[in-house]
């Protein structure tokens, strides 16, 4: 029961006692961290950062020493609170009320502890106590309601403990019942249904998947150099950049290895880290790459770096550790909403992409970080990286920025408004039309409610603070007539997903079907979604990506199951689309793997069309594979003389418009390269039936051979009635190209 006294006046006397200890979530949470690799909820401290491993034992809160928010100044801090409280109590006080008031107090360490105490919503003040689930809070009031005095000075929870449990209960209500205490340690809906990918028969794309790459370390970009190798660049978030080449296969040695500068942790829901990667449009003239990471400055304070590297002259496969040079720093007032995203735009300038500071609710000054122009921080940057700006910067600021001559706003502000665009992708256009080329799409991670796909424009207002997706976040600047806002082409609240991950337009060849859908995904859910153009509305529709059943990827390699966590997409040089997803979302832990995106009905042998290809010199000749059914896609070896080349050289890449195209029939089963092969027909094609050709990179097969070879890919069509006229015959291909 209680002592005489507390420090509010006197408190009543012990009621009920709760049958079943509070011990009992101890046990829970116990089994809980270990099974942490099936949580799936958005770990959060309360001063924004990740989520650690306490160096030390942690003597109080000794739940939470796996993984949590405190170390041991901390636990002692709360251990001493604790004493305090419970020095006002006698025997059976401790009795019935010391397991609930250390459960409370321990909160603060809970991997959730931003959740718990709502400080994700700044419209409400930081909560004093934690967010109780209803039944635990009941059964808290109705045992020790007096104790609430001594747990907070709040006047409303205070005043609440003489009324009904109900109104107290209420007052600590969350709104996402998933991360009331002690839902959030037990809650297996958390762990079963996130990242379902909801089945919709009317419109829902039926699509397969491919793993090109597993165990990799939260890989959060991927890249190519556009210099023809067709290799891969995948950035881990611990600072490690690896090649992949065409077939697939890794190099054993890193690429970059940056990992003692990079600042990270192993903990889950650290933001910060290796984040962007990205070539310079001439690099394969000046060698020329950008970075994007988290570091400590002086001082210790956390900022990010972009900076300008070089390839190594000796090794294309290895970046020259003393070439960076340091083009921008931005101190990071928190330790999220880092942005991260580097890209060029089709006027060959660098666009930078940063998060508004972190924290919650842009809190920064009087209007935030994100709608101050003066600050760097929740904007898009546009800068010449080709040159130094004649004020002494790394980088010149491009005349045509939109702030240039705007007082007080910073000259490299090219949009604002931005709350953390994570990933964001520059459309490469239309390969027939070229409509939509240059358009750059961002996903844009939201605060409580939306989360928002957008289009930059150059001097576009993206609302954040005042707007969340299309509606008010704070009503005293989303009502300023003077906004101007531009709003998402879409937006989605929380039901769906809680952080979304900027995709891709495809443009790639493979999978007609899918050209010009925007491609995006949510990080928590795991849901894939695509985005459609209404031309003549210019609204875009959403259409939910399904991924096939057995019947559909029942071709070899083929895959309908990944790992949940979306991070990042990506394409290829031939605009094919993947995307990099991980099972446990730390920055340590090598769980992450990439997929690339198939569609079943363009790659699983169609039939009315060929496939097959043999390198005969010019013109070409396409051979009827063998069997009953023929396929789509195809591709074909070029070989054109010229200088011997060395095992495993690369050739140039480039974008083919098909000038004219023949169907060739050549008597006899087979035809030799040199062979007496008798040309008995040749029809023409209409040049738009063969699609979207490119070549590719193909290492040639001996270092004394006089050809140079390249890989083809295209998709031609041929009416069925036709192929069947002609299939006792030898079928080629003779195609006659221009290259951009």
């Amino acid at each position: 029961m209680l002592r005489t006294s507390t420090p509010g006046g006197a408190l009543s006397s012990w009621a009920l006692r709760l049958p079943a200890s509070s011990g009992i979530f101890h046990l829970c949470l116990t089994f809980w961290l270990g099974q942490m690799s099936l949580l799936q909820g958005h770990p959060q401290c309360l001063d924004y950062g990740p989520p650690f491993q306490p160096p030390v034992h942690l003597e109080f809160c000794s739940d939470y020493e796996s993984f949590g928010c405190c170390d041991q100044h901390k636990d002692r801090r709360l251990a001493a609170r604790y004493k305090d409280i419970m020095d006002y109590f006698d025997l059976r006080g401790h009795e019935l009320c010391g397991g609930y008031i250390k459960d409370i107090l321990c909160q603060e360490c809970s991997p959730y502890a931003a959740h718990l105490y709502d400080a994700e919503n700044p419209r409400t003040p930081l909560r004093n106590l934690p967010g109780l689930c209803s039944d635990y809070c009941s059964a808290f009031h109705s045992s020790c309601h007096s104790a609430i005095s001594l747990l907070t000075n709040d006047r409303h929870l205070q005043g609440s403990h003489e009324k009904d449990g109900a109104h107290f209960c209420h007052l600590l209500n969350l709104p996402d019942e998933d991360y009331c205490f002690p839902n959030v340690l037990r809650n297996d809906h958390l762990n079963r249904n996130l990242g379902v990918v909801a089945e919709d028969q009317q419109g829902c794309l039926q699509l397969c998947l491919t793993e090109v790459a597993n165990g990799l370390k939260n890989p959060v970009s991927m890249v190519h150099a556009g210099d023809g190798t067709h290799r891969f660049f995948v950035a881990e978030q611990v600072g490690v950049v690896w090649v992949y080449l065409p077939d697939g296969s890794r190099l054993e040695q890193p690429f970059l290895d940056l990992k003692k500068i990079v600042l990270t942790t192993p903990w889950i829901g650290d933001e910060r880290g290796f984040l962007g990667l990205a070539f310079h449009p001439r690099f394969r003239r000046n060698r020329k790459f950008y970075i994007y990471y988290s570091c400590l400055g002086k001082k210790k304070v956390e900022k990010i770096r972009i900076s300008e590297m070089k390839v190594s002259r000796a090794d294309p496969n290895k970046a020259d550790p003393r070439s960076e040079r340091v083009i921008l720093e931005i101190e990071e007032p928190a330790s999220n909403h880092n942005g991260g995203q580097l890209l060029f735009g089709v006027d060959g300038y660098m666009y930078i992409f940063t998060g508004d500071g972190g924290q919650a609710g842009d809190p920064f000054g009087k209007f935030g970080n994100a709608q101050n122009k003066s600050s760097l921080l929740g904007k898009v940057l546009r800068i010449d990286v080709n040159r130094a700006g004649s004020d002494g910067r790394p980088y010149r600021v491009p005349p045509d920025n939109p702030f240039v001559a705007e007082p007080g706003a910073h000259p490299a502000v090219y949009a604002y408004g931005v709350r953390n665009m994570w990933r964001c992708a520059v459309d490469r256009g239309d390969p027939v039309t070229r409509r939509g080329r240059g358009r750059m799409f961002c996903g844009d991670v939201g605060q409580n409610r939306f989360e928002e796909v957008d289009i930059i424009v150059k001097g576009g207002n993206y609302g954040w603070r005042a707007k969340e997706g299309f509606e008010c976040y704070d009503r005293k600047l989303c009502h300023n007539a003077s906004l101007g806002d531009i709003l998402p082409i879409y937006a989605y609240g929380h039901a769906v997903g809680k952080s979304v991950t900027g995709g891709y337009v495809y443009r790639g060849c493979e999978s007609p079907n899918l050209n010009g859908l925007y491609i995006f995904g949510d990080f928590m859910s795991g849901r894939l979604m695509a985005l459609q153009e209404d031309r003549k509305t210019k609204k875009w529709k959403k259409r939910d990506i399904c991924l096939g059943n057995t019947a559909s990827c029942a071709f070899p390699g083929l895959i309908s199951t990944y790992s949940k966590f979306i991070i990042s997409f990506a394409e290829d040089e031939a605009g094919e689309l993947y995307f990099l997803a991980t099972a446990y979302p730390s920055a340590y832990a090598p769980h992450g793997s990439i997929y690339k995106f198939v569609d079943p009905s363009s790659c699983c042998r169609v039939p009315g069309t060929v496939l097959g290809a043999e390198p005969v010199g010019s013109p070409f000749r396409l051979t009827e594979p063998p069997g009953d059914k023929l396929a789509e896609l195809g591709q074909v070896n070029l070989i054109t003389r010229g200088a011997a080349r060395k095992r495993g050289s690369k050739t140039g890449t480039s974008r083919s418009r098909v000038i004219s195209a023949s169907l060739l029939l050549f008597g006899g089963h087979h035809v030799e390269p040199d062979g007496p092969a008798k040309l008995l027909q040749s029809l023409d094609l209409d040049p738009d039936t063969v699609l979207c050709t490119h070549t590719a990179w193909l290492a040639l097969n001996a270092p004394t051979t006089h050809f140079e070879e390249r890989m083809i890919h295209f998709r031609v069509i041929f009416p069925p009635a036709l192929l069947e006229s002609y299939r006792p015959w030898n079928l080629g291909l003779k195609l006659d190209f221009a290259t951009n």
